[in-house]
């Protein structure tokens, strides 16, 4: 799968395109993040015709209130006044009989720009629809990215808007907006509104006053202070998150299985070489800024390899508990401390 970075580049030299108005017939733009999905169908919208040109020669519709041959009308339609027209389906996912527009695209018009915009799907790679629209036109699929490559996206969207975050502050952001986007991109805005001018680095203390995030504590403390294996520390943060009127397990756990999870792989990178180079540490470590790579030096030494094994697998003992498997009246806050207490046995 292309990781963010790659997707950035597709993204960024489409747009490019898109703004020369260097158009293909077709596009096909899918997957499961729409951010940049969205962002790429506004902006054919916005360059394909003149404003003058709009009335008779752009059609907008939605996969929900229109067919295949619908479609296929539309587009074999010739321009009127103008050098093309444009067509748009808007969430074509939701077509029956979507695949049935492949019939256009052996053939299609120079003069038209069909856009297919799938929200929260993707075409189906083995059929006519996809092949084509790779052949003739151009494809572009955004996969949801995991919350582990969150920090380094938002870290990279900021610096292509001329701004600098903190590490813990990008892991603060991306806690509190998870994998939306476009959660991010309106507080990113917010921020760029309200920090003065040339206010250097984006700090944690920023994104609390600035977004608004009215918290206590958060899983990213109890990782670090489970890294340096500091119990008090750690059991009093378990029992504060627990107390969290939204607390939920399983998200906590599957918090704590890719923290310990990364744990596992550079501890064993660290086995076989003891002064590995930055791209090996990297490798094993995605998704994590170099400026938290100490913490990890720190956990490594703390948990062996053979404990780290015990470890995920208690991890999964507390994910089935969690979701309601042998727990029996246990509260879930209370699960967690249990759980907390068992890593640092």
């Amino acid at each position: 799968m292309a990781g963010f970075a790659d997707i950035e580049r597709q993204y960024a030299q489409l747009l490019d395109q898109i703004r020369s108005r260097a158009f293909v017939p077709v596009y096909l733009l899918m997957g499961d993040e729409p951010f940049y999905t969205d962002r790429l169908c506004d902006a054919i919208v916005e360059n394909a015709l003149d404003e003058e040109e709009r009335d008779f020669n752009e059609t907008i519709c939605y996969g929900s209130d229109v067919d295949a041959d619908t479609v296929i009308t539309a587009a074999r339609r010739f321009p009127m006044m103008a050098e093309r027209q444009l067509v748009v389906v808007k969430e074509a996912q939701a077509m029956r009989d979507l695949e049935k527009v492949a019939v256009y695209l052996e053939q299609p018009l120079d003069s038209t720009i069909l856009v297919l915009l799938l929200r929260g799907a993707s075409a189906d790679k083995r059929k006519s629809l996809y092949k084509l629209a790779s052949k003739t036109g151009v494809v572009f699929e955004s996969k949801a990215l995991r919350d582990y490559e969150m920090p380094a996206w938002i870290s990279a969207y900021f610096s292509g808007r001329g701004m600098r975050i903190a590490p813990d502050a990008a892991a603060l952001l991306a806690e509190y907006a998870g994998t939306d986007m476009s959660k991010i991109v309106l507080e990113a805005d917010k921020l760029a509104r309200n920090l003065p001018e040339g206010g250097g680095e984006v700090r944690s203390a920023d994104i609390e006053a600035q977004v608004g995030i009215s918290r206590t504590v958060s899983i990213f403390e109890l990782t670090r202070e489970l890294s340096l294996k500091n119990g008090p520390k750690a059991l009093n943060l378990a029992a504060r998150i627990g107390a969290a009127p939204r607390f939920a397990m399983p998200m906590a756990v599957s918090a704590l299985y890719t923290h310990f999870n990364r744990i596992l792989r550079y501890a064993a990178l660290k086995e076989r070489n003891r002064y590995p180079d930055k791209s090996a540490v990297a490798a094993v470590l995605q998704g994590v800024n170099p400026y938290f790579w100490k913490e990890y030096d720190a956990a490594a030494a703390n948990y062996p390899i053979r404990r780290l094994i015990g470890i995920i697998s208690l991890l999964c003992e507390y994910d089935y508990k969690g979701k309601g498997g042998d727990a029996g009246e246990t509260l879930p806050g209370d699960l967690l401390v249990e759980l907390v207490a068992k890593i640092l046995s």
